[in-house]
């Protein structure tokens, strides 16, 4: 598929850096010389210099024989633009815009969007969806990922078996004998960083982080089985004053259960900015890695420390200093896949990949098959796929085996007439099915071509 990216910049890079995984052709355009330089010496695409809003570099950029164009700049209004421009001049089928502003997220003027008006077929704001998934991480505490799955009646989500856990060396095929009242489907298991989908004869080891399907009111009761519950989380520190911080913030106000968030910003007006964005946030100013701040702050009495900087290596390190001070919570946003080494040596801390939770708000744009909702895995090792069979659906009626999915991706659950399946190689598809799928990332377009 023919892509054109606009914006180099964070968000630019890290959609870029999981499309060219998927075998398009990405060209990427820029006003940057030397963003589009880095890019291009790290990733096969085609830079092209210039303003994407302008219908010059749009030619050069050859939109006319574009699938989709993402308009990610920092700036709302040239994203705006350039999706216009690219549908009047180029006709270019679908168009995704970043919006930054809150004003034009706003539901009020949700009319601006369409055909007749400003030509764009999805929104997205990468700092709002990153700040909304660490928002679903400190409610459910000891997890590395949580992603809701039909319409919020299930959840996958991530995390570690610790030493204790009752079903450490327990073959799968036996987990309820241990515990009765368990229901979970196990998705797959990264072992010492080699990801596999097991067998029920497979039995988990301690450390494995093990991928798990549950009924939304069974995450508690499914955590407690193994071993990994957390206490709930009621004060919180926040590194960084940015948009992501902000979100969480936000949030966090309308949550009576976390009754403390401090955010700690270095830079003077980005803190004030934050300040006055937030009402019943501290927001405090200063070097982050102050024991001056960190204490006034109250690090050593927190449940949880946040770091969403735009620095790596001050998230890697902010989050690892807080785990030293005995905070048992710590998530730490990576911004660039460049920092995929330094993933051994984070230990217990939880790294977010912004190009994951990115990609997955437009995963659904780009898969060629009728996606529900679809989310990137880990640092974008595989993907979770919700898939409604329709009557126009060509694998209703066929059996799972019958499909010949590739030996990496499988069927993980069917959700049908409100009833959870987790099912055989014999179980036959219906019309009306809810499927979830675990699809491998060198397996997508084999499964794609599968399923239609």
């Amino acid at each position: 598929m023919k892509i054109i990216v606009c914006g180099a910049g964070s968000v630019g890079r890290s959609i870029v850096s999981y499309l060219v995984k998927g075998n398009n052709d990405v060209t990427v355009i820029d006003n940057n010389q030397k963003r589009l330089d880095d890019l291009a010496q790290e990733f096969d695409i085609l830079p092209i210099l210039g303003s994407s809003s302008h219908p010059s570099v749009l030619e050069k950029a050859d939109a006319a024989k574009a699938k989709l164009l993402i308009a990610a700049t920092n700036d709302d209004e040239v994203n705006l633009v350039t999706c216009s421009v690219a549908q009047a001049l180029f006709g270019v089928p679908r168009k995704i815009a970043r919006i930054n502003s809150r004003e034009f997220q706003n539901p009020l003027w949700s009319t601006l969007y369409s055909d007749k008006n400003i030509p764009v077929d999805l929104v997205i704001s990468p700092d709002e969806e990153i700040g909304k998934y660490i928002y679903n991480m400190l409610k459910i505490p000891g997890t590395s990922e949580a992603r809701p799955l039909v319409g919020g009646k299930m959840y996958l989500i991530a995390f570690k078996v610790p030493e204790n856990s009752p079903f450490v060396k327990v073959p799968l095929l036996n987990l309820k004998q241990i515990d009765d009242d368990i229901d979970i489907e196990i998705v797959c298991i990264n072992r010492k960083n080699n990801i596999f989908i097991p067998y029920k004869s497979d039995a988990l080891e301690a450390g494995d982080e093990i991928y798990v399907l549950t009924a939304t009111d069974k995450i508690g009761l499914t955590m407690s089985a193994f071993g990994a519950e957390h206490s709930a989380i009621e004060r919180l520190i926040v590194f960084g004053g940015n948009a992501v911080s902000r979100c969480i913030g936000r949030m966090i106000e309308k949550d009576d259960n976390i009754i403390s968030c401090k955010v700690i910003e270095e830079d003077f007006e980005k803190a004030d900015e934050t300040a006055r964005e937030l009402n019943d946030t501290i927001v405090m100013q200063g070097p982050m890695m102050s024991d001056k701040i960190l204490s006034e702050a109250g690090i050593y009495g927190a449940d949880a420390a946040v770091a969403v900087t735009t620095e790596d290596e001050d998230n890697l390190l902010a989050s690892m200093l807080s785990k030293k001070c005995g905070v048992k919570n710590t998530i730490a946003l990576l911004n660039s896949p460049a920092y995929n080494s330094l993933v051994d040596i984070a230990g217990s801390n939880i790294l977010v990949d912004r190009s994951s939770v990115t990609i997955s708000h437009i995963l659904h744009e780009l898969r060629k098959t009728e996606v529900q909702s679809a989310y990137s895995l880990g640092r974008g090792f595989a993907e979770i796929w919700e898939i409604p069979l329709t009557e126009d659906s060509k694998i209703a009626g066929q059996t799972i085996k019958s499909l010949d999915l590739p030996a990496s991706s499988k069927i993980c659950a069917i959700v049908r007439e409100d009833e959870t399946i987790y099912p055989s190689e014999t179980e036959v598809l219906t019309i009306g099915d809810d499927l979830i799928l675990y699809v491998d990332s060198a397996s997508i377009r084999k499964v794609e071509k599968i399923l239609g």
